[in-house]
């Protein structure tokens, strides 16, 4: 398994990604609110996110295949965290939330994630709590979840590129 940060040749890739695991999130996806969430994580809007400096996003690649991405968004808040489904229960999720750690804001007390209900036991492992009672907005169920750091996390030294804290991730 390959873990390395996302470029905007990846956007096509990932779309397909979220998409092959859309219904494990959204409530009807037919409906025109879950319609809506689908198309922002359609590639163009995507490539939106890979060029925008507030969100940071990373890629596992086994062989061939995109078997996962995860994205920090202002790093405070993890925005996505998806893993194919023949990748999954496999450690995946905590390897890229693991590679995403050191990008995690200096002064940041915890990092949140809004988990779709079927995630929730994955977030738990990795230590976030649900804080609220699970919500519903746009034809997506999720739980709001926090983590609370022990210490900050700090960021990689100003040298390292993302490339490079990945590997030692």
């Amino acid at each position: 398994m390959h873990i390395r940060p996302a470029h905007i040749e990846d956007a096509e890739e990932i779309s397909a990604l979220v998409s092959s695991v859309s219904h494990l999130f959204t409530l009807d996806s037919g409906s025109q609110g879950a319609q809506e969430f689908l198309k922002a994580l359609g590639p163009q809007a995507l490539q939106a996110y890979l060029q925008d400096p507030r969100y940071l996003f990373i890629v596992a690649r086994q062989g061939d295949a995109l078997a996962g991405m995860a994205a920090l968004r202002d790093g405070r808040h993890l925005f996505h965290l998806f893993v194919g489904l023949p990748f999954q229960r496999q450690g995946l999720a905590r390897r890229l939330w693991q590679a995403l750690q050191p990008a995690i804001h200096p002064d940041a007390g915890s990092v949140t994630v809004n988990s779709t209900p079927f995630a929730v036991p994955a977030y738990e492992r990795l230590g976030f709590r649900a804080t609220s009672a699970p919500l519903e907005k746009n034809g997506v169920a999720f739980v709001p979840m926090q983590i609370a750091l022990a210490a900050p996390v700090g960021q990689p030294q100003r040298s390292d590129s993302p490339a490079d804290w990945i590997a030692r991730a």
